[in-house]
C-alpha cells in the first residue's frame, strides 16, 4: 500500500504533466544548484518549468497518461522540462544552456505530441523554427502577392511620370 505523502506528491506532479502537453527529459547529474537555478530562470519566460522527479513517479504518471514506457528517458537521475506552449523553444534553450558551459546537462529524450522521442530526435526538433517564426513566414507568403501588385502598379505610374518629364525636357530643349 503506497504511503500518503507519495500519493500526494504524484498528484502534485500530475498537474505539471496535465498543463504541459510536451516535456523533455534530462539528466542533471553534475549540475550545481546555481546552474539548475539559472536554467529554471531561462525557461521561465518560455512558460516552462524544470522539475527534478523520481523515475518511479514518472512511470506511475506515464501509465495514467496511457504511455506504457518512456524507455531510457527514465533511467538515472531525471529532471523534466515541461513545455506548455512551444516545445522547440524549450529544447533550443536547453541545448543553448548546455553549450554555454553546462556540459553536464544531458538531454535524454522527450514526449511530444503523444510520442516518445530519443535525444537525436529532440535535437532535430530544436532546430525547427519556432511558432512565431512560422507565423511570420506564413504572413510573409500571404503578403507577397499583394505587395508585388502594389510594386507593379506603382511602377506603371512611375514610368508614366518619367515619360512626361522626358517630353517636358525635350520641349524645353535640354
Amino acid at each position: 500500500m503506497p504511503q500518503q505523502y507519495k500519493i500526494d506528491k504524484v498528484n502534485d506532479l500530475k498537474s505539471h504533466f496535465e498543463k504541459a502537453s510536451d516535456f523533455i527529459f534530462t539528466s542533471y547529474r553534475g549540475l550545481t544548484v546555481e546552474k539548475i537555478t539559472e536554467l529554471r530562470k531561462r525557461l521561465r519566460p518560455l512558460d516552462s518549468k524544470y522539475v527534478v522527479i523520481k523515475n518511479n513517479y514518472i512511470k506511475v504518471i506515464g501509465k495514467e497518461k496511457g504511455v506504457a514506457d518512456f524507455g531510457a528517458n527514465v533511467k538515472g537521475p531525471t529532471a523534466v522540462a515541461f513545455a506548455e506552449k512551444d516545445v522547440n523553444e524549450v529544447a533550443k534553450a536547453l541545448f543553448a544552456f548546455k553549450e554555454q558551459g553546462a556540459e553536464q546537462l544531458e538531454i535524454k529524450g522527450a514526449y511530444i505530441a503523444g510520442k516518445v522521442l530519443n535525444a537525436d530526435e529532440i535535437k532535430a526538433v530544436s532546430k525547427l523554427p519556432g511558432r512565431n517564426q512560422l507565423l511570420a513566414m506564413v504572413m510573409a507568403t500571404m503578403n507577397a502577392p499583394l505587395q508585388n501588385f502594389v510594386y507593379a502598379t506603382n511602377d506603371v505610374a512611375g514610368r508614366f511620370v518619367r515619360v512626361v518629364d522626358a517630353v517636358r525636357q525635350q520641349k524645353e530643349g535640354k
